[in-house]
């Protein structure tokens, strides 16, 4: 299959998945493309890629601006205070391993992030 049909499987197949999601899957899927994309961005350094990496580190960046933006920040909950100042330290990590050219930042960042997937999954399967 070649890398072009395969994007465009991928298109067609995430445009399902939100066609018929929560908002609560949404955070997921769009969590799970973050992570896929910090792994790519993470091949791209390791092997020197420099236009590919800074363009996966950008689109990820754009990801969780947008996990950002969907929380509720007039609710004025701790919550959602946390994960705005985590989501905003994994960006500035991301942001630091493009300059530094190391993928150890972006672990920590893909550490944080699945750790916080784990408990959006949690808040799924306790509300069915």
């Amino acid at each position: 299959m070649s890398y072009d049909a395969y994007q465009s499987y991928q298109a067609v197949d995430l445009g399902a998945q939100t066609a018929k999601a929560s908002p609560l899957e949404l955070v997921l899927i769009l969590m799970n493309g973050l992570l896929d994309e910090l792994a790519r961005a993470r091949a791209h350094i390791e092997h020197a890629r420099f236009e590919a990496k800074a363009n996966s580190l950008n689109r990820s960046v754009a990801m969780l601006n947008g996990l950002s933006s969907a929380l509720d920040t007039d609710s004025a909950s701790e919550v959602v205070e946390q994960l705005a100042e985590l989501y905003d330290y994994c960006a500035r990590r991301i942001h630091e391993a493009g300059i530094r050219m190391d993928v150890e930042l972006l672990d920590e960042a893909v550490r944080l992030l699945g750790t916080v997937r784990e408990g959006w999954e949690g808040v799924r399967d306790a509300n069915g």
